[in-house]
């Protein structure tokens, strides 16, 4: 069911970044500062844009979703749970032995995830791919790929957005998680990334600049998408680094590491107390 009330999906953001922070507090493990960033992204992916069924994962008609970002699985795990895909009492598993949920997300294990990802720079190639099956067999479903910001310093990004728009895959929509930090630091500082939406645009790309954060501003960007004619697109969606908890903000440190009990007590309930607000 498409949810369109925008206070809902703001919720469901919420939701999705309090998993989060439970899934790598639990295993002292993970990447929360990207994951807490793309959580807007993917609320309304899931719950507003994509025709998708968790009653049905494999169908062949519905749209595919490749997390290029792969480190950032736990947004995806807590995303997929809450639409229903697993019980959500599985993220206390996440990256333990014998648990599907682990660091990277697996195809292969997990009901939802389109594409295993991991080697940063690889997953729009295999959207691509998947675009260009649907092309062929006039299938009708849309791909959407998130990249970070710092991701798409690899090479192959570039070869693929090529391709893209060498077979006008219209159906194709990239969206990158702008929020200016990698692991070393500053974006703009680790390889002078600049001009990203000049980049794409000479690539072949329909580009739609956008606030990561702005759930209203997200859904006319992919609505923009969806009518584009004849070229891939891509969305930039400016966001901060660990959005949502304010001692994650825009902190690099955070782009890696799991916090101790009392910072995870704080960034719940900061979240909760999000939660509570928009509710009432």
């Amino acid at each position: 069911m498409k949810i369109t009330k925008i206070g809902a999906l703001e919720s469901i953001a919420n939701e999705i970044r309090i998993g989060v922070i439970e899934q790598v507090y639990e295993a002292q493990s993970g990447h929360p500062g990207g994951a807490l960033s793309c959580a807007d992204i993917l609320a309304v992916l899931y719950f507003n844009q994509m025709n998708i069924d968790p009653k049905k994962p494999d169908a062949p008609e519905r749209d595919r979703f490749v997390l290029s970002k792969g480190h950032c699985s736990t947004a995806l795990y807590a995303t997929l749970a809450r639409k229903g895909y697993f019980s959500k009492e599985l993220l206390k598993g996440f990256r333990k032995l014998d648990s599907n949920l682990q660091g990277h997300p697996d195809m292969n294990k997990v009901p939802g995830v389109d594409m295993t990802t991991g080697s940063l720079g690889q997953g729009l190639s295999a959207a691509i791919g998947m675009a260009m099956a649907s092309k062929m067999d006039s299938a009708g479903c849309r791909v959407y790929c998130l990249v970070g910001d710092g991701e798409i310093e690899e090479g192959q990004v570039w070869e693929a957005a090529m391709c893209a728009s060498k077979n006008q895959l219209d159906n194709l929509c990239v969206i990158l998680d702008y929020n200016g930090l990698q692991i070393d630091g500053k974006v703009e500082e680790i390889a002078g990334l600049i001009d990203i939406k000049e980049k794409f645009e000479s690539f072949g790309f329909k580009v739609v600049e956008t606030d990561g954060h702005n759930i209203e501003s997200l859904i006319h960007a992919f609505d923009v998408a969806r009518h584009q004619k004849e070229m891939p697109s891509i969305i930039i969606a400016k966001t901060i680094k660990g959005k949502g908890v304010s001692f994650m903000e825009n902190e690099v440190s955070w782009h890696g590491k799991a916090p101790n009990k009392e910072q995870y007590e704080q960034a719940i309930s900061e979240l909760k107390l999000k939660h509570f607000e928009q509710a009432n």
